[in-house]
């Protein structure tokens, strides 16, 4: 009996563009790479920033991306999203993002990737927060987001070392009905 199975998603969360610093910018860009190159698929906010870098990191490997906007209309996903959710829904949107990824990968970011950050706690999520990056992941980095103690939001020193973590973590939670995960090596 064949049995499909789906690949892994792997949300990148972080920075708008009015925020977004160059280090953040290129610790995306690696990041988006990464995920590609592991043969999963980029999900994120859409926009701009270090969604939009994330992108274009996949797609300069030939990744594949979502990307879960806020509005009701296309026009508003940066470039390098092949696959447009136009949620309608706006900062909501957020629980979507998270809610549709196997793991989180935090690069910087403000309210909106705490939101996302948030949401996968909740729902038990792997996280992994890209150290100096700023903003919220560095905010948030190491630690557990109450006292519950559900998940611990985890670091890791480079862009690629966070794609391997979180690609780890995923494959020990498994149960996703992936027997063919992407070699991490």
């Amino acid at each position: 009996m064949h049995t499909h199975m789906r690949r892994i998603q792997i949300a990148v969360i972080g920075y708008n563009k009015d925020r977004c610093t160059d280090e953040a910018r290129k610790a995306a860009y690696e990041v988006g790479s990464e995920i590609a190159r592991a043969g999963a698929v980029l999900v994120c906010g859409g926009l701009g920033g270090v969604m939009e870098e994330a992108c274009r990191g996949a797609k300069d490997n030939n990744g594949l991306t979502v990307g879960i906007i806020p509005e009701d209309d296309f026009s508003y996903a940066n470039k390098y999203c092949d696959i447009i959710v136009c949620s309608t829904i706006g900062f909501a949107r957020d629980f979507i993002v998270a809610g549709s990824a196997d793991g989180i990968i935090a690069v910087g970011g403000g309210v909106g990737t705490l939101t996302e950050m948030t949401v996968g706690y909740m729902m038990k999520k792997p996280m992994v927060a890209v150290k100096g990056s700023g903003g919220t992941a560095d905010e948030y980095g190491g630690r557990y987001l109450d006292e519950r103690k559900r998940v611990e939001i985890m670091t890791a020193a480079s862009p690629k070392e966070a794609v391997r973590m979180i690609l780890e973590r995923i494959k020990e939670n498994a149960g996703l009905g992936h027997d063919n995960l992407p070699d991490t090596a």
